[in-house]
């Protein structure tokens, strides 16, 4: 599955997590594991740099920087690979009215 670039125009932001470090990040986000339906996630790099990894089949792997942010898909099996000393968090999107959005 390829790593999606943008976001549906129906999203909304709902939450986000604390800004994590190299030395605060959960174990859970550097481990495989995924978002609830219809929970889009979107990884902001603040400071650094890491990879967003989705093992697939296919495998895919995105670099994430200040420059540019991670999508993550409802449900899709990924993880986070630090690559030195970095500072970030994950905003959670669902749909406006609620409901989930595959599109």
């Amino acid at each position: 599955m390829p790593i999606r670039k943008d976001f549906p125009a129906i999203l909304s932001k709902y939450s986000e997590t604390p800004i994590f470090t190299q030395d605060t990040v959960p174990a859970k986000l550097t481990s495989v594991h995924d978002t609830k339906p219809g929970v889009w996630g979107k990884l902001v790099v603040i400071e650094g740099e890491l990879d967003y990894i989705v093992p697939g089949p296919p495998p895919a792997r995105q670099r994430i920087t200040p420059s540019n942010y991670g999508v993550i898909e409802p449900a899709v099996p990924h993880r986070v690979e630090l690559n030195g000393p970095v500072r970030f968090k994950v905003e959670f999107y669902r749909d406006k009215a609620g409901e989930s959005s595959g599109q």
